[in-house]
């Protein structure tokens, strides 16, 4: 009989309900949104007077390719394209395979290839070429996605772990010989490419360190818990731009004659040293409020330490976690800014580069608007696809 009860019916309130309740519903309430109303109407009109009549894009659009990948050569662009053509092909397959579990894949299937399409039409050339071969691989990947199902889930796994070291072998190259990818150094790398890499890196590299940090943390080995209780805090005691500034000035003096690590490398490498702390003292936040049953139900299921942690318990900690970690990784795509202090040409370096243009002095506001709606296009993306992650797996609830 309980199974056939309906569910209570759900008022909704028309539009002006609502607003008279919410914003009129009293004198000072009114008051308060009428001045706000007034406020919120003149800063968009300024605005949008700024961007149509007075801002001057003529810098964007001059520079469009330097701001999106540096210095890197013409002839070699199509490094860059391959390598973003694979991830569209992946990505579709992951929005097939497990879009049918998490609510709005299928939004965002829709808008990126509507942003793909839109792209194109205002560009020409290869690019024009290329961002419509990259829709329709998105959409053939969704197509194969959705029709292989399950049976692909270890195929795709895999893409997205070689991706990344696929993605830089392709963008460095073979060697100074080789004529099918000839190399080409990281100080030609900048702009948003540089950005996307140092954020890429830095996740894919201190997720696993921060996890065996976290878990070094609640070993019984005095000498494991010493060591990483010992790195958490002093790096997390530093500065990033401390980090950075010892990883491209004082490294060097400490390694042999003729011995010279890439700067950018470096800067990886500091980068994910630093994030991996923040995120072990996350993930140890969420063992820490996994119950003790649940490794108590582990130990009598017969499952040894590894099998418990690997199988029971880290997954139900990452899962509570998720926003945190979402909100780390998207601080550390922020962070990645401060690599042009140390003279690397990322996204705020190649601003900079771009204003030195003796044809563009003056015009801060509109390279800067720009390369801070990149930084906030990314972010919300990340925070979005985060929040339908959330709603799929359940975070928050019982």
């Amino acid at each position: 009989m309980s199974d056939n009860i309906l569910p209570p019916l759900i008022e909704r309130p028309s539009l002006l309900s609502w607003i008279y309740k919410n914003l009129f519903n009293t004198w000072y309430n009114a008051l308060l949104s009428l001045l706000s109303g007034a406020l919120i109407f003149w800063i968009v009109r300024a605005v949008v007077i700024w961007l149509l009549e007075v801002a001057q894009w003529r810098v964007i659009v001059t520079n469009l390719r330097l701001i999106m990948l540096g210095q890197f050569p013409i002839s070699e662009v199509w490094r860059v394209w391959l390598g973003l053509a694979l991830l569209a092909l992946i990505a579709g397959n992951s929005l097939g395979i497990w879009g049918r579990k998490a609510r709005g894949a299928g939004r965002v299937t829709i808008g990126l290839l509507a942003l793909l399409l839109g792209l194109a039409t205002i560009t020409s050339g290869q690019s024009q070429l290329w961002l419509l071969g990259m829709a329709g691989l998105l959409g053939f990947g969704w197509w194969v996605g959705r029709s292989a199902g399950k049976g692909l889930e270890r195929v795709v796994i895999t893409g997205w772990v070689i991706w990344p070291p696929i993605f830089i072998l392709l963008l460095r190259g073979l060697g100074a010989g080789n004529e099918v990818l000839p190399l080409v150094g990281t100080n030609l790398w900048g702009g948003l490419l540089l950005t996307l890499l140092l954020t890429i890196v830095g996740i894919v590299f201190s997720f696993p360190l921060g996890v065996l940090l976290a878990l070094g943390r609640r070993s019984s080995l005095p000498i494991v818990r010493w060591f990483s209780v010992a790195y958490i805090e002093l790096i997390r005691g530093v500065p990033l731009i401390t980090l950075l500034f010892m990883a491209q000035l004082m490294l060097p003096l400490f390694l042999p004659t003729g011995v010279n690590i890439d700067r950018v490398l470096r800067a990886m490498v500091a980068i994910t040293l630093f994030s991996a702390a923040y995120l072990a003292e996350n993930v140890r936040g969420g063992l820490q409020a996994i119950p003790k049953g649940q490794y108590e139900a582990a130990y009598a299921m017969g499952l040894n330490n590894i099998q418990s942690m690997g199988l029971i318990i880290m997954p139900q900690a990452l899962r509570l976690v998720i926003p945190i970690l979402v909100g780390q990784f998207i601080a550390l795509f922020k962070d990645t800014a401060l690599v042009s202090i140390v003279g690397l040409m990322d996204l705020v370096g190649i601003g900079k580069t771009v204003l030195a243009q003796p044809e563009f002095l003056g015009l801060q506001r509109e390279v800067y608007a720009f390369i801070s709606m990149l930084y906030w296009v990314i972010s919300y993306a990340m925070a979005y696809v985060s929040q339908r992650l959330e709603v799929s797996l359940g975070v928050g609830e019982r």
